[in-house]
C-alpha cells in the first residue's frame, strides 16, 4: 500500500502468509506457537471480531461499526484485538488520509480460513450449552450436598 492512497502497512506486517511455513508443535509445551496461537484465538473478544470481519467478507468495516456490532467490547479492548489480529495477519488495516482519519479493517485470506473453525465450534457449543449447563447445576449441587455434610 501507498501513501498516496491514504493507506500504510504496519512495521514489520507481512500482509498474507506465505506457503512453506509450516510449522507444527508440541501442544503441551507452553512455548509451543500452536499453544501460543491457540490461546490468542481461543479469546471471546477475538472469534467475535473473526465473525464481524468474516460477514463482510471481502470487504471492509470501519473501528466504529465494529464496536457497535460487539456489543460490550471497551474501545480499548477492540484495538488491542484488532492489533493482535493484524499482528498475526489475519486482518489488514486501512488508513483514509482524512481528517480525523478513516480507519478500516478486513479479514486476510489466512483470516477467512478461521471462520469456518470458529463456526463449528459456536455451532457446537450453542447446540451443547444446554446439556452442559445442566451437569454444571447437577455438580454444583453435588459439591454443595458433600460440603454441608464436611
Amino acid at each position: 500500500m501507498t501513501a498516496e492512497d491514504g493507506t500504510f502497512a504496519s512495521p514489520g506486517h507481512l500482509a498474507e502468509t506465505t506457503p512453506g511455513e509450516d510449522r507444527r508443535g508440541d501442544l503441551f509445551d507452553p512455548a509451543c506457537p500452536t499453544r501460543q496461537l491457540l490461546d490468542r484465538i481461543g479469546g471471546k473478544w477475538i472469534s467475535m471480531a473473526i465473525k464481524v470481519l468474516g460477514d463482510e467478507y471481502p470487504g471492509e468495516i470501519r473501528f466504529a461499526e465494529l464496536k457497535r456490532r460487539m456489543p460490550g467490547i471497551s474501545q480499548k479492548m477492540l484495538a488491542q484485538t484488532l492489533r493482535h489480529l493484524e499482528r498475526d495477519s489475519l486482518v489488514a488495516r486501512r488508513i483514509e488520509a482524512t481528517a480525523p482519519p478513516r480507519v478500516h479493517y478486513r479479514l486476510t485470506a489466512l483470516g477467512m480460513s478461521l471462520t469456518e473453525p470458529i463456526t463449528a465450534l459456536r455451532e457446537w457449543a450453542e447446540t451443547h450449552m444446554a446439556r452442559i449447563d445442566a451437569a454444571r447445576m447437577d455438580w454444583d449441587r453435588a459439591e454443595d450436598r458433600q460440603s454441608q455434610r464436611a
